[in-house]
C-alpha cells in the first residue's frame, strides 16, 4: 500500500493542475446536484418492529384523518376562573377559529367542549390536527402556527403553540465557525507558515464541501434524520483537517531532510498517507458497523458520516499533494525556505544522496535541540515514572467514569429544549397548568377482528388502565369508521422522561397482555422514545464487543503484535467510560451545566452512547497509529524498546497535539448551538478526543510501552505468517526505492 500511495502522491504533484481541476469539477457538480435533488430531513426517530411503531402504522390505516402531525396550544388566562366567563369563552373560541383556518390544518378542538381546562379555570389546551406529518409541514405553515393568538396576547393572555409539529431541523449558525477559526490558529502555530496552514484548511474545506454536497444530493432518495448532516459536518471537518495536517507535516520534514518537493510529497503520502488511509478506514468501518444494530435512522447517520470521512481521505491523498506542489518550499517557515534542496539533511546526507534511497540511510538521529523539545522531554518523564503514571491515569479515568452507571437515555423532548424556544414555552405552560403528565400522553390502540370484539375489549382495557399505578386519567375511546379499532388516551402522572413513566409503559403492556379477541398496543411519542432507548441500550454491548474486537484485529495487522492491540483496546474502553461519565455528570446531573449553556439537564439522547463508541473508536485508532507506528518503525531499525518509545513520542507529540486540539476545537464549536442534542454530541466528542489523545495515547500508552519493553512487539511466528502485511510503516516502499534506478532532481 505504501508503494502505491507513493506513486499516487508523485503523480498528483506532477499533474497538479489536472487534479485540482477534477476536484473543483466534483465540487461544482455535487453542489448543483445538492441544489436540485435535495430532499427534506426527518425529525422523527421511528423503530420498525417495535410495538409503538406497529400501533402508529395501524392508526395511520384506521384513522387517516389523525395520521398527520399534531399541535397543542397552551392557553393561560389573566386570572383564575376567567375561562368560564363569556369574555374568556369568546377569546378561546376566536383562538380556535384562527387555528382551524391555518394553512395545512385539518381542524382544531375547542377545549371548553372536551373539558381540556384546568381545575382552576385558568389554563386550557387547544388540540390542532395537521393534514401532513411533521416532516412534511412547511416552514411557512410552521411559522403561521407559531404566530397564532396575537389578538389574545394583546388582551393579556398567554398563548404558547407547541407539540410535535414544532420539531424542525437544527440550524447551523456562526457559533461553530469559532471552532474552525481556532483550528486555523492551531495550524498556523504548528506550521509557522500561513501558506501551509491555509493550504491544509483549504484542502479540508473542499473535502467537506464535496462530501456534504453529495450527502444532500442523496437526501432526495434516502431519508436523513435532521442530525445526520450535522454529524457528517462535524466529522468531515475534524478528520479532513487532521488528515491533511499529518501529510503536510511529513512532507515538510522530508523537505528539511533535503528531498526535492516531488520526492518529499511521494514519501509523505506513502508513509503518513498510509496511516491516513488506515485511520480513515477504521472510522468508516466503525460508522458503517452501526448497521449491525438494525436501527434504520442510526444506520443512515453512520453511513452519512462514513461517506464524508471517505471523501476526506481521498482528498488528503490526492488533492493535498497537488496543492503542495503549487506551494513548493513555501510550506516551510520563512527562515527555513532558503536552505538548499541539495544541502545537508538532519541525518548528514545530501538531497542527491537521499532522493532515491532511504533504505541505505541510517535511522535519523534527532539533533540535540530536537531532543530538548517538549515531546521528547515528556516521553522521558513518562517512561521514567511509568508505574506511578499508569496508576494515576487509571485512577483519574476511573473517578471520571463513576457517573456512567447512572446514565439514562431518552429521545429529545420539549422539556429539555432551549429556554425561550416556542416548544419549551408551551411545555412549561402545560406543566404549570396541568402537570408533567400532560406533556407525555400515551395512546392505547385496541384492534379486533370484528366491531363486536373491539367493543367488548374496550371496557376491559379501560378498567385495567384506570387501576394501573401512576395513571392520572383515561380518555373515552374513539372508534374507527369500521368499528374494529379503538383509540384511548392515557395521561400519566409523571413526565415523559421520568423513570416512573417508563415503568408505567411496561406495567400497561403487562396488564393488557391478557386481553382476548383483540390486540392491544401502546404507542405515543413517549412510548416510542422508551422503545427506541431500550433497543439501543440492548444493542450497545454487542456493538461495543464488535468495535473492540475489530480494533484488536486491525492493530494486530498493523503492528504485528499481540500486546499492543490489547493495550490499545483497553485504552479505548477507558476513554469511553470516562467520556460517558463526564457527559452524564454535565448533561444529565447538571454539574457545570452553565458552562456549556445547558438550560435544563435531562437524560442523554438515546443514540449518543452507541454513536460515540463508533466515532471515538475511529479517532482513537488515529492517534494510536500515528504514535505507535513511529515507535515500531524505530524499533525495527535497531533502537531499544525504550528509545523507540521516546523517539516515537518525541516526533509525534507535536503533530498529535495539534491534531487533537483541532478536533476538540471543531467539535467544541457545536457546543454553542442551542439544540441540546447537537450540544451533547459536540461536547461528548470534544471531551472524548481530549481524554484519548492527552491522557490515554500520550501518557498511559508510552508508560505501558516502556513497561512492556521488547515484549510489546512479540507475535507468534505462525500468526505472523498467517496475517497479511499491510505495510503501514513503508517497509515495502523502502525496498522499492532501494531497487529503483537512482535519479536526481
Amino acid at each position: 500500500m505504501a508503494t502505491l500511495l507513493y506513486r499516487l502522491g508523485r503523480g498528483a504533484l506532477r499533474r497538479r493542475r489536472l487534479v485540482v481541476a477534477l476536484w473543483l469539477v466534483v465540487l461544482v457538480v455535487a453542489g448543483l446536484a445538492a441544489a436540485t435533488l435535495r430532499g427534506p430531513t426527518a425529525s422523527n426517530f421511528t423503530m420498525p418492529g417495535t410495538e409503538s411503531q406497529r400501533a402508529l402504522d395501524l392508526l395511520a390505516d384506521q384513522f387517516p384523518a389523525a395520521s398527520g402531525a399534531t399541535g397543542t396550544i397552551a392557553v393561560k388566562a389573566p386570572a383564575d376562573g376567567q375561562l368560564a366567563t363569556p369574555q374568556g369563552q369568546a377569546v378561546v373560541q376566536e383562538l380556535v377559529q384562527q387555528a382551524s383556518t391555518l394553512p395545512g390544518v385539518v381542524g382544531a378542538v375547542n377545549p371548553l367542549q372536551v373539558g381540556a381546562v384546568s381545575p382552576n379555570g385558568r389554563y386550557a389546551l387547544v388540540q390542532v390536527q395537521f393534514a401532513s406529518g411533521g416532516d412534511d409541514v412547511t416552514d411557512e405553515q410552521r411559522t403561521a402556527y407559531e404566530q397564532v393568538g396575537a389578538a389574545a396576547k394583546a388582551q393579556g393572555w398567554q398563548v404558547a403553540p407547541g407539540g410535535e409539529v414544532l420539531g424542525g431541523e437544527p440550524e447551523i449558525g456562526s457559533t461553530e465557525a469559532l471552532g474552525v477559526l481556532v483550528a486555523a490558529i492551531v495550524l498556523i502555530i504548528t506550521f509557522g507558515s500561513l501558506v501551509a496552514a491555509g493550504m491544509t484548511m483549504l484542502n479540508a474545506l473542499i473535502g467537506v464541501g464535496a462530501g456534504m454536497a453529495g450527502l444532500f444530493a442523496l437526501s432526495g432518495v434516502v431519508q436523513l434524520t435532521s442530525t445526520a448532516p450535522i454529524l457528517a459536518l462535524m466529522l468531515g471537518l475534524a478528520v479532513g483537517i487532521d488528515y491533511s495536517l499529518f501529510i503536510t507535516s511529513r512532507h515538510r520534514q522530508n523537505l528539511l531532510d533535503g528531498l526535492s518537493p516531488e520526492e518529499a510529497v511521494g514519501r509523505a503520502v506513502g508513509t503518513a498517507g498510509s496511516a491516513v488511509v488506515f485511520a480513515g478506514a477504521t472510522v468508516v468501518i466503525a460508522l458503517a458497523g452501526l448497521a449491525v444494530v438494525n436501527i434504520p435512522f442510526l444506520t443512515v447517520m453512520g453511513l452519512a458520516a462514513a461517506g464524508t470521512v471517505t471523501v476526506a481521505v481521498l482528498v488528503a491523498i490526492t488533492l493535498q499533494p497537488a496543492l503542495l506542489g503549487f506551494a513548493g518550499r513555501r510550506v516551510l517557515p520563512r527562515r527555513l525556505r532558503a536552505l538548499p534542496t541539495g544541502g545537508t539533511a538532519a541525518d548528514g546526507t545530501t538531497a542527491d544522496e537521499d532522493d532515491t534511497d532511504i533504505a541505505d540511510r541510517p535511522a535519523v538521529t534527532a539533533s540535540t535541540d530536537e531532543r530538548n523539545r517538549f515531546g521528547f522531554r515528556w516521553a522521558r518523564l513518562v517512561t521514567r515514572f511509568r508505574v506511578p503514571v499508569i496508576l494515576v491515569g487509571l485512577l483519574g479515568l476511573g473517578l471520571l467514569a463513576l457517573p456512567t452507571p447512572d446514565m439514562r437515555l431518552a429521545l429529545p423532548g420539549a422539556a429539555t429544549a432551549a429556554v425561550g424556544s416556542p416548544a419549551r414555552v408551551a411545555n412549561d405552560l402545560t406543566v404549570e397548568g396541568f402537570g408533567a403528565g400532560f406533556t407525555g400522553r400515551l395512546a392505547v390502540v385496541v384492534a379486533g377482528d370484528t366491531p363486536q370484539a373491539t367493543s367488548a375489549a374496550v371496557p376491559q382495557v379501560t378498567a385495567l388502565l384506570q387501576r394501573t399505578e401512576n395513571v392520572l386519567a383515561v380518555a373515552p375511546a374513539q372508534l374507527s369508521p369500521d368499528g374494529r379499532t379503538a383509540l384511548l388516551g392515557v395521561v400519566p402522572k409523571t413526565g415523559p422522561t421520568d423513570e416512573a413513566t417508563e415503568t408505567l409503559v411496561h406495567d400497561i403492556r403487562g396488564s393488557v397482555g391478557g386481553i382476548r379477541d383483540a390486540d392491544v398496543l401502546l404507542t405515543g411519542v413517549t412510548a416510542i422514545g422508551i422503545d427506541v432507548s431500550e433497543k439501543l441500550s440492548n444493542a450497545l454491548p454487542t456493538y461495543l464487543l464488535l468495535v473492540v474486537g475489530l480494533s484488536v484485529l486491525l492493530l494486530m495487522l498493523v503492528f504485528r503484535s499481540l500486546l499492543v492491540p490489547v493495550k490499545a483496546a483497553l485504552g479505548f474502553l477507558l476513554t469511553v467510560a470516562a467520556t460517558f461519565g463526564i457527559t452524564v455528570a454535565v448533561f444529565q446531573q447538571g454539574h457545570l451545566a452553565d458552562l456549556v449553556g445547558l438550560d435544563t439537564p435531562g437524560p442523554l439522547i438515546s443514540f449518543l452512547p452507541i454513536l460515540l463508541i463508533g466515532i471515538l473508536f475511529g479517532l482513537a485508532m488515529d492517534y494510536e497509529v500515528f504514535l505507535v507506528s513511529r515507535m515500531r518503525e524505530d524499533f525495527v531499525h535497531g533502537e531499544t524498546a525504550r528509545q523507540a518509545t521516546i523517539s516515537g513520542m518525541g516526533h509525534g507529540a507535536r503533530v498529535v497535539t495539534a491534531a487533537a486540539l483541532i478536533m476538540i476545537s471543531v467539535f467544541g464549536g457545536f457546543v454553542f448551538l442551542e439544540d441540546p442534542v447537537i450540544k451533547s454530541m459536540g461536547f461528548a466528542l470534544a471531551v472524548g478526543v481530549a481524554i484519548d489523545a492527552f491522557v490515554v495515547r500520550m501518557t498511559i500508552v508510552p508508560a505501558v510501552m516502556s513497561l512492556l519493553g521488547d515484549r510489546a512487539w512479540w507475535l507468534p511466528r505462525w500468526l505472523d505468517r498467517a496475517l497479511p502485511n499491510v505495510d503501514i510503516e513503508g517497509e515495502g516502499l523502502r525496498t522499492h526505492l532501494e531497487d529503483r534506478t537512482p535519479t536526481h532532481v
